[in-house]
């Protein structure tokens, strides 16, 4: 737990909806949700409100406690509201990416058995409420219609759980080909929340961004239900979070945390800060002693002003960070740390504070939860993590095979993913077990190893190592923009990758050396939560 801040949990909150009903009756008159750069604002009475207007919705809609209830558009005030409505009913909230394609969404919907969708006007599924009016399309009712303006704190009672109950069913991105339904119970939403102020603990009344998609568990968890759960004040970005708008949010709103994905930050440094330090003036400073010191300062402090200036720290997850942007981070001691996680722990597994957080690392083992690395050698061979404990997920909706794939007898969650674990319990990923590829003399290949020594060391913006035969080849991708700003031509970037290759291939181990390198013409196709779907590329 930070220094700066104090828990507002105690034992006895041991319900995620009864964390619910408290902080509403606790903010009444609070603001809760804001759409940032609109008139759109809602109390935690008017959240109230329309949660009461919801679920008599629900019950018109002859939906009962345990059906679904799908959730499809972009952030905004109205889809966290929908959410919790959803919640505080006793139905199952289904979240859908709404970058997912339309063919997608339907047979999510489908496949979720829900009874009702909430979303955008253009979905093509039925029912359908539309989340930017309230309005049933191709029906008569809307929220509207339900009048609940007399509601007061005192009558906000909603139901208590049973822990082990499905909660959510989180469809994954599908960056392996194929999305699998999450069975999340009220526990694990209840053990993230509750570990979110187990280490961070902040304030009644204090400003948040969201900027991640709510349909993923790592923005749906710390960017929005923990911050409602204390009664903070919650801005959502409804735009395309460019860095240039991103900027301008967190300076008008100044939250109190930052969570984000690698690239968001990937992109702010690489637009601002490493154009200055490469310019020749810059480079003759750096090579002084004391100016070095003072350069980094400059840029830390420039940093945190452009982050709103008042955050406790940055927590970055949901995909792998770029070795260059974390060293530059670790240099100026930016208050950065890198968490790890998964849907099917909704999302939580590894985190550790900025000030004891290790370079290179994704925390340590988070609260109500075992780690372990199926390795004989834990230390230096990387194995597969398995996780047990309050946050793993039930299995898979409809999908026994890939459940029992998943989940040993005894609980414990395969996680497909790689890594070691030093003598302090520090979590180190090393890759993934199925993009882990074998090498011509049977030696261990991890091709996200090679890819960030490709991305620290050369201009190129996206890389992916794939397997031809016994070869390895690397698929690079650099923009027109970067190339530009070097004086250089797709033409000429394609005649010097031999140069490049040879180059890059004295830094790696001999069995990992690339045989081939292809520039791509578009960067990779990627998920919501921006990895590259590594599974379309060969």
């Amino acid at each position: 737990m930070s220094e700066k801040y104090s828990r507002m949990f105690t034992a006895a909150d041991t319900s995620i909806i009864g964390m619910i009903e408290s902080s509403i009756k606790h903010g009444w008159d609070m603001p809760a949700y804001s759409d940032y750069g609109t008139d759109v604002k809602y109390t935690y009475a008017d959240v109230a409100r329309k949660i009461a207007a919801l679920h008599s919705l629900f019950r018109d809609l002859d939906i009962k406690k345990g059906d679904k209830i799908a959730l499809c558009d972009k952030n905004s005030s109205n889809w966290a509201i929908s959410y919790l409505a959803v919640l505080t009913y006793g139905a199952v909230v289904v979240p859908i990416l709404s970058d997912f394609n339309q063919d997608q969404i339907k047979n999510i919907f489908k496949h979720s058995d829900s009874k009702l969708m909430i979303g955008r006007a253009d979905l093509p599924v039925e029912p359908l409420l539309n989340l930017a009016d309230w309005h049933m399309v191709k029906g008569y009712r809307s929220v509207g219609d339900y009048d609940f303006s007399f509601l007061k704190a005192t009558d906000v009672k909603y139901f208590s759980e049973n822990p082990e109950d499905v909660a959510l069913i989180s469809y994954t991105s599908g960056s392996t080909g194929h999305s699998k339904g999450v069975m999340l119970p009220y526990r694990s939403l209840w053990s993230n929340v509750m570990f979110a102020d187990e280490v961070l603990g902040m304030k009644r009344g204090q400003n948040t961004m969201a900027l991640l998609p709510m349909a993923h568990m790592y923005g749906m968890a710390f960017d929005f239900l923990y911050e409602f759960c204390i009664t903070c004040h919650v801005h959502f970005l409804t735009k395309i979070p460019s860095p240039a708008i991103i900027l301008q949010a967190f300076g008008d709103v100044k939250p109190k945390l930052v969570i984000a994905v690698p690239l968001i930050i990937e992109k702010i440094v690489q637009g601002k800060v490493f154009p200055i330090l490469r310019t020749p003036r810059i480079k003759l400073l750096m090579k002084i002693p004391f100016m070095k010191g003072v350069i980094y300062k400059r840029i830390r402090e420039q940093l945190i002003k452009a982050f709103g200036g008042e955050f406790y720290e940055l927590i970055v997850g949901g995909a792998a960070f770029n070795k260059d942007v974390e060293n530059l981070l670790a240099d100026i001691h930016f208050p950065y740390t890198v968490g790890y996680g998964m849907t099917e722990c909704g999302p939580i597994i590894g985190y550790e504070d900025w000030k004891r957080f290790v370079k290179g690392s994704c925390g340590k083992t988070a609260p109500r939860l075992e780690v372990q690395i199926d390795s004989e050698d834990p230390r230096n061979v990387p194995g597969e993590i398995l996780v047990k404990g309050m946050n793993v997920m039930l299995g898979y909706y409809k999908n026994e095979a890939d459940t029992a794939e998943a989940l040993t007898g005894d609980g414990w969650l395969h996680t497909g993913d790689l890594g070691t674990m030093d003598r302090h319990g520090n979590i180190f990923i090393r890759g993934r077990k199925k993009t882990m590829l074998l090498g011509a003399n049977g030696q261990n290949v991890y091709p996200e190893e090679i890819e960030d020594v490709i991305l620290s060391n050369s201009y190129f913006e996206e890389c992916v190592v794939v397997q031809r035969g016994e070869k390895l080849v690397a698929l690079v991708y650099v923009s027109d923009e970067e190339m530009a700003q070097r004086g250089m031509t797709r033409e000429g970037v394609k005649g010097d990758l031999n140069r490049y290759r040879g180059h890059l291939n004295k830094m790696l181990p001999k069995f990992a050396n690339l045989s081939g390198m292809e520039l791509q013409d578009e960067p990779f196709e990627k998920t919501p939560k921006r990895s590259i779907r590594r599974y379309l590329y060969s």
